[in-house]
C-alpha cells in the first residue's frame, strides 16, 4: 500500500473504531457515474464539514489493494445494488493538496514546484507497484502502463483541490502549472477515457466562472448553494446528531442551539461535524472556530468597504435574514464587485447559511434569489468577538452603544435606554420604513445586538396567555437576570409592562432563578419619540403574587 496510490483502508478503519456516522450512501451516488460521461464530480463545502472523512471512506471502498467487504457490511452501501460491482475494483490516487502546500511552505520550496512534486509522488508509487511504470517519464505515462498491466482503472480522490489556487492567488505561474497537471488527468483524450474510472474532488470554493479553470470544466459541480443529491452528505443531519447525543448521553437541546442552523439544498438543520464531535468528546458546548484558520479570515471580510455591507453585517448580528444575489460571485477570494459577492463567499466558507425563498422573484426574468443568515450560536459568537475588533467606525460605535444599552437596562436607567434606541433608529442601520411594531422590533434587536456573548435571544416566546416579543436568557451559570422586552407602537411603555403582567409572560421562565427585568419599549408615531419603562423583580415574586 502506498501513501498516494492505493493507500488502503486503514484510515477508514480508524474512523469507524471511534464511532462513525454512516455516510456511505455517498458511494452509491458516485457508483452511478462510473463508466458514464458524468464520472467527474466536484463538491465544494466549508471547512469542518467532513471532506477528509469522505475521502478516507471512498479510498477504503474502491482501493483494489485491500478487502473492505467486512468493513462496510453493516453500513448503508452494503445494501445497494452497486456494492459488489465496484468494491475494491480500482486503483485509487488519494491526494490532500493542503499537505503538499504545507510541506512546501515548511521546506521553503516555491509553490510553483508543488504540481511537479505531486506528479513525481504519483509516478514513484506507480513504479513501486508495477515495474513497467518505472520506465515512464511522466505520471500520465506511468498510470497508463499501470492500467494496461493490471486491467484496473483509476479513481482519483482529491481533497482540498483548490488549496493551491487559494494560496497562490496572485501567482499565475503556480496556478498555470497546477491546472495543467489537472488538465493532463481530466481533460486529455489520450489519458482520461483509458485511465480514469471516476474522480471525486472536494474544495471550499466552486470552479471559477471565467473559464480560467477550464482544466476541470468537465466536472459536474455541486456546492452548498446547489448540492443536488449530495445534500445529505454535507455535514450531519438533525437525526444523526440526535442519535449521537443519545448514544453519548449529551444534551441534544444544547447541541442544536450551538451548532444547528445550516440549510443545504432541501436538507434543513445541518450541523458541522467538526464542532459536534468536539462537543460530544468534551461535553463542552462552545465555539470551536478558534481551532481553525477559518476564523482568522472573518475580520477581513467584515471590514470590507463594499457598499451597504456593514449595515448587512449588523442586521445579521441582530438575527435578521439578508437578501443575497449569488449570481455575480466569481468563485474566488479576490474579485468582489458588490456586497453580495462578499456575503456569498461567507456562505461558501460556512460563516453564513443560504436558503432559497420561492416568493422572491424578478418579475421580468423570474430568477429566484435567497436569504442568508448567521446559522447558529457558535458562528454568532465568533461574529461578536470579531465585531469588537472591527476597524469600521460605524460598527465599532454600534457595538459600544449596545454594550452601554445593556448596562443601562440592567441598572434601570429608562431615559438612557430610550435615547439609545432612538439613536439606533436614527442611524444607517434602521429600516427604511419605520411604520409598525415589526420595524420597532428590528431596531430593538439591533440595539441589543452585542448581548449575544452573554444572552441567548428568543423571539415570540410562548408564555402565559400570549407571545413575549423578545426574551433574553442568560448563558451558562450567570448572575445576570432574565430580560423580557415587550414592544408597543403608538401605545405607552407602561402599557407594555402591564401586558407582561396581565398575560403572565414570565410563566415559561419559572426554571430560572435570580432576577427578571421587564422592559417596555414604545414609539409614538406623532412625536417620533421612543419611551421606556423598566421593572426588576426577584423571579419568584412573579409567581407568588407579591408583585
Amino acid at each position: 500500500m502506498g501513501t498516494y496510490l492505493d493507500p488502503g483502508n486503514s484510515g477508514f478503519v480508524r474512523m469507524t473504531s471511534m464511532g462513525y456516522v454512516d455516510k456511505t450512501g455517498l458511494i452509491s451516488q458516485l457508483n452511478q457515474t462510473i463508466g458514464t460521461g458524468k464520472n467527474l464530480t466536484c463538491i465544494s463545502m466549508p471547512r469542518r464539514f467532513g471532506k477528509s472523512y469522505a475521502a478516507q471512506m471512498l479510498c477504503a471502498y474502491y482501493d483494489v489493494s485491500c478487502d473492505s467487504r467486512e468493513l462496510f457490511a453493516d453500513y448503508e452501501i452494503a445494501h445497494d445494488s452497486s456494492f459488489d460491482q465496484h468494491i475494491n475494483k480500482y486503483h485509487v490516487i488519494s491526494l490532500d493538496v493542503t499537505s503538499f502546500v504545507s510541506e512546501a511552505e515548511v521546506e521553503g520550496t516555491p509553490l510553483c514546484e508543488v504540481p511537479a512534486r505531486i506528479s513525481l509522488a504519483v509516478r514513484r508509487e506507480a513504479a513501486e507497484l508495477c515495474p513497467a511504470c518505472g520506465e515512464k517519464d511522466t505520471a500520465t505515462e506511468a498510470l497508463i502502463a499501470l492500467v494496461n498491466a493490471t486491467g484496473a482503472k483509476v479513481i482519483f480522490i482529491i481533497d482540498e483541490w483548490d488549496a493551491l489556487i487559494r494560496e497562490a492567488t496572485h501567482d499565475s505561474e503556480t496556478q498555470g502549472r497546477y491546472l495543467n497537471l489537472l488538465r493532463s488527468w481530466f481533460k486529455n483524450n489520450s489519458f482520461t477515457p483509458k485511465v480514469v474510472a471516476a474522480a471525486y474532488m472536494t474544495g471550499i470554493l466552486p470552479i471559477k466562472k471565467n473559464g480560467s479553470q477550464s482544466a476541470i470544466s468537465d466536472f459536474r459541480e455541486y456546492s452548498v448553494l446547489d448540492p443536488g443529491n449530495f445534500a445529505e452528505y454535507v455535514g450531519f443531519t438533525e437525526r444523526e446528531v440526535r442519535t449521537l447525543c443519545e448514544e453519548r448521553d449529551r444534551s441534544f437541546a444544547r447541541m442544536r442551539r450551538w451548532y444547528d442552523g445550516y440549510t443545504v439544498g432541501n436538507v434543513r438543520s445541518m450541523y458541522n461535524p467538526y464542532s459536534v464531535m468536539h462537543a460530544l468528546d468534551s461535553g463542552r458546548y462552545k465555539s470551536y472556530w478558534k481551532k481553525t484558520s477559518a476564523a482568522d479570515a472573518l475580520m477581513t471580510y467584515i471590514d470590507m468597504d463594499q457598499d451597504g455591507l456593514q449595515a448587512d453585517i449588523a442586521r445579521l448580528m441582530a438575527g435578521e435574514q439578508v437578501e443575497i444575489d449569488t449570481d455575480s460571485f466569481q468563485n474566488d477570494v479576490e474579485t468582489f464587485t458588490c456586497k453580495d459577492d462578499v456575503l456569498t463567499l461567507m456562505v461558501h466558507l460556512g460563516y453564513l447559511t443560504y436558503e432559497e425563498v420561492p416568493d422572491f422573484y424578478d418579475d421580468e426574468d423570474e430568477v429566484m434569489t435567497g436569504l442568508c443568515s448567521i446559522p447558529n450560536e457558535e458562528v454568532r459568537t465568533e461574529f461578536d468577538n470579531i465585531l469588537r475588533r472591527a476597524r469600521h467606525p460605524e460598527l465599532v460605535a454600534l457595538v459600544r452603544r449596545s454594550d452601554a444599552l445593556l448596562e443601562d437596562t440592567l441598572a434601570g436607567r429608562e431615559a438612557d435606554v430610550a435615547k439609545t434606541i432612538q439613536d439606533v433608529h436614527d442611524s444607517e442601520y434602521a429600516p427604511s420604513f419605520y411604520n409598525n411594531e415589526q420595524s420597532l422590533r428590528y431596531v430593538v434587536k439591533m440595539a441589543y445586538l452585542s448581548c449575544v456573548d452573554q444572552y441567548a435571544k428568543i423571539e415570540e416566546l410562548p408564555s402565559g396567555h400570549g407571545l413575549a416579543d423578545v426574551v433574553f436568557l442568560p448563558k451558562r451559570r450567570s448572575s445576570l437576570p432574565v430580560m423580557v422586552v415587550e414592544l408597543k407602537w403608538d401605545n405607552s411603555a407602561d402599557g407594555a409592562i402591564r401586558q407582561i403582567h396581565d398575560r403572565n409572560y414570565p410563566r415559561a421562565l419559572q426554571g430560572f432563578g435570580g432576577d427578571i427585568v421587564l422592559v417596555g419599549v414604545s414609539y409614538d408615531a406623532k412625536t417620533k419619540e421612543h419611551s421606556c419603562k423598566i421593572e426588576r423583580h426577584p423571579m419568584y415574586t412573579l409567581f407568588e403574587g407579591t408583585v
